[in-house]
């Protein structure tokens, strides 16, 4: 079985700047989610996966706020997971390490972010069933 990506992440300096940015230069949506959502900034890169001339598996993805004294701000992928803890001992088990307890994001599910073998961080998430 295949885990796709489902998402992706990274992290901005100026929120209002990369809305406008990443609006003018590809048209993407934008919504800052507010403090109570850690002022994520959610991106709509597609609308559906049927659009005429859009790729297979097109993703969406946010933009977080860029912490001077956080580690590894790059930009990111989120993998959807069947069973994130099943997920977490196989990245363990090939090299990687798991950074942290999964946490709960309300209504999306659980995440946790990991590294792989080359250093990028990651994460993953076990997406609630509809």
């Amino acid at each position: 079985m295949m885990n796709p990506v489902v998402h992706f992440e990274m992290p901005y300096r100026d929120g209002q700047r990369a809305a406008r940015f990443y609006t003018a230069a590809f048209g993407w949506q934008t919504q800052m989610l507010g403090p109570q959502m850690g002022d994520y900034l959610l991106v709509t890169t597609a609308v559906s996966d049927v659009k005429p001339g859009a790729p297979a598996g097109a993703i969406n993805g946010g933009l977080f706020p860029f912490k001077p004294d956080w580690p590894a701000q790059h930009p990111a992928l989120v993998i959807g997971v069947e069973d994130i803890h099943a997920a977490m001992a196989r990245v363990e088990q090939a090299g990687g390490k798991v950074l942290g307890e999964p946490m709960e994001i309300p209504g999306i599910g659980p995440y946790v972010a990991f590294i792989d073998t080359e250093g990028n961080r990651n994460s993953m998430l076990q997406p609630l069933m509809a």
